[in-house]
């Protein structure tokens, strides 16, 4: 007679949404950790400040935090632990390049932000070198993701869009569905995958790399589709940024106009931040506010997003002749979309403002580094065959015409409305 022991395992999503909560919890509880500077202009910053023995000792700190953090996902969720303690040093120690790397002045000035150096170093090292295959198998890539994103639902706060005025909060609305909608059509007139179709939907309509982050969570789509997705989107940001300020000023819009115009349409919250500047104190407040707007719907879309992908994609053999019933919906619902709700909600309405602010620059500097960890992990399982393949023009295609669509709907809605 044989036996066999089963192994008590959690769900990943149920184990980001744990997870992300004992963040929030131990911050709350005053568990601060310090924020390391990445930003250097010269060599002597480089050496002094951000390789000083005082920021490296914030980086030591960071580090044991995230990998106990991480630990305790590869356990929870079933994982090697042996593995993900050999593995991960690497992958921090390529992040923190990484984040060196967009620290610099001049990554700056292109907005180039530390997710992209951290795909493209993951991607270099798989390429050239032939990682062993318990490496592979050691990276949390979903884990770090979904984490980030939980964390991401305590920068989302809904009185601060409510207080700033309703009109950014309409043209937030009509820019999302009407793009997104587009966008879907368009994807859909080229024959390209749904996975990306949804990707790029919610990238060019909501808020860029987190809304097709928060897409791929959602329907637990492939990784290296999502790869493809965000370097679009970041590689798009930079002319849109440098030139669309250059066409308002040409011609003639009010800074109520081009901020509008701004926020609706580039895609990541930095490049908006840094094209409103070019333009005007009154630009750069309303481009805030309208890409902000954006970000609040981001956990409502998800949420859509994840019903709609359980009633019309990959139905099993028993439901392919009806539809889920409520108990299958939940049980392929993203559980991490919960958190992040769940995390906004706490800090839009719960918490003082005092105590908010107080956690706020460690949990959003977790937020980017557990994002950064994922890129570096989605590199180090890439291969460049597999994210620009022969197939990929299509959905370039997709997404550039939808980004382009964006812009016009986004200019017109936006002198209508300022």
């Amino acid at each position: 007679m044989s036996t066999t022991t089963t192994k008590l395992t959690l769900h990943e999503d149920w184990a980001v949404v744990i997870l992300g909560s004992l963040i929030i919890i131990l911050s709350l509880a005053g568990l601060l950790l310090p924020v390391p500077t990445f930003a250097w202009k010269t060599g002597a910053d480089l050496t002094g400040t951000v390789l000083g023995s005082v920021n490296l000792v914030k980086i030591l700190l960071q580090f044991v935090f995230v990998a106990i953090i991480g630990g305790i996902g590869a356990l929870i969720t079933g994982k090697s632990v042996k593995n993900y303690a050999l593995g991960f040093p690497l992958v921090y120690i390529v992040t923190i390049l990484a984040l060196v790397l967009a620290g610099s002045s001049q990554a700056k000035s292109l907005n180039l932000e530390a997710v992209i150096f951290s795909l493209v170093l993951g991607l270099l090292i798989s390429n050239f070198i032939k990682l062993p295959e318990w490496l592979k198998s050691s990276l949390s890539t979903e884990l770090f993701v979904k984490i980030g994103l939980v964390l991401l639902g305590t920068s989302v706060i809904f009185g601060d869009i409510l207080k700033a005025g309703s009109l950014g909060l309409i043209q937030a609305l009509l820019v999302v569905t009407s793009v997104w909608y587009f966008a879907y059509w368009v994807c859909k007139k080229l024959k390209v995958d749904d996975e990306i179709a949804m990707m790029i939907s919610s990238a060019v309509s909501i808020c860029g790399v987190s809304a097709a982050i928060a897409t791929a969570g959602a329907i637990k789509g492939d990784s290296k589709k999502l790869s493809y997705v965000i370097s679009m989107v970041l590689i798009t940001a930079i002319p849109m940024m440098i030139f669309m300020p250059i066409i308002a000023h040409y011609f003639k819009f009010s800074q109520a106009v081009t901020g509008a115009w701004l926020g609706g349409s580039i895609d990541t919250t930095g490049a908006v931040v840094a094209s409103g500047s070019l333009v005007g104190e009154t630009a750069l407040k309303i481009s805030t506010i309208v890409k902000f707007s954006q970000n609040v719907l981001l956990g409502l879309a998800a949420f859509a997003i994840s019903i709609y992908w359980t009633y019309t994609k990959h139905p099993s053999a028993q439901d392919k002749e009806t539809k889920p019933t409520l108990k299958v919906i939940w049980e392929r619902f993203p559980k991490f979309v919960l958190g992040f709700i769940g995390a906004s909600l706490l800090f839009s309405f719960f918490l003082p403002p005092s105590a908010a602010a107080t956690v706020k620059d460690s949990l959003k500097n977790l937020q980017g580094l557990w994002f950064a960890l994922a890129f570096t992990s989605i590199g180090l399982e890439t291969n460049f065959a597999d994210l620009f393949n022969k197939n990929s023009k299509k959905p370039l295609y997709a997404f550039l015409i939808a980004q382009t669509f964006n812009i016009f709907i986004t200019l017109a809605i936006a002198l209508v409305l300022f």
